[in-house]
């Protein structure tokens, strides 16, 4: 798979990119006025950024523990060679599961994954991740408190 090129991007478009981390919901008029810039070269940059895919959607941020997900844990997973392409739609497909990494190092895929209560948690470890072909091994790190620093 070929890797996309990166975007050029200048303190405008940093400024921009930091005022909708910060909060999506920003209408173009407001992040305009935050930015020192017009209201159509907001909307401009904007386009720009979505065509080229730097902004790839607008989503919340949760709270899990307000959400009602309880158990939070890091699972780290070890792959048989060549697995990984058939395992991430897989993984994917795994509501509990809200994130994924391929990673370099003792392992080679961690995954954040979120469930209501540590019985369901191990339900989703146990029965589902370490059952598909093609993982060797998993460690699992419960979270005990985790913040979004974004």
């Amino acid at each position: 798979m070929a890797e996309a090129p990166s975007v050029k991007l200048d303190e405008i478009d940093r400024r921009i990119l930091a005022e909708l981390t910060r909060d999506g919901r920003l209408s173009v008029t407001a992040v305009a006025e935050n930015v020192h810039i017009s209201r159509a070269h907001a909307y401009s940059r904007i386009a720009r950024l979505t065509e080229s895919g730097v902004l790839t959607k607008f989503t919340a941020l949760v709270d899990p523990i307000k959400a009602g997900l309880r158990a939070s844990a890091y699972v780290t997973l070890k792959l048989r060679q060549h697995s990984w392409r058939a395992l991430k739609d897989a993984l994917r497909a795994i509501p509990e599961v809200h994130h994924i990494a391929l990673v370099g190092g003792n392992f080679d895929v961690i995954l954040l994954v979120r469930a209501v209560d540590n019985v369901d948690l191990r339900r989703v470890i146990f029965d589902q991740i370490q059952s598909m072909p093609g993982i060797i091994d998993t460690q699992t790190f419960l979270v005990f408190e985790d913040m979004d620093t974004r």
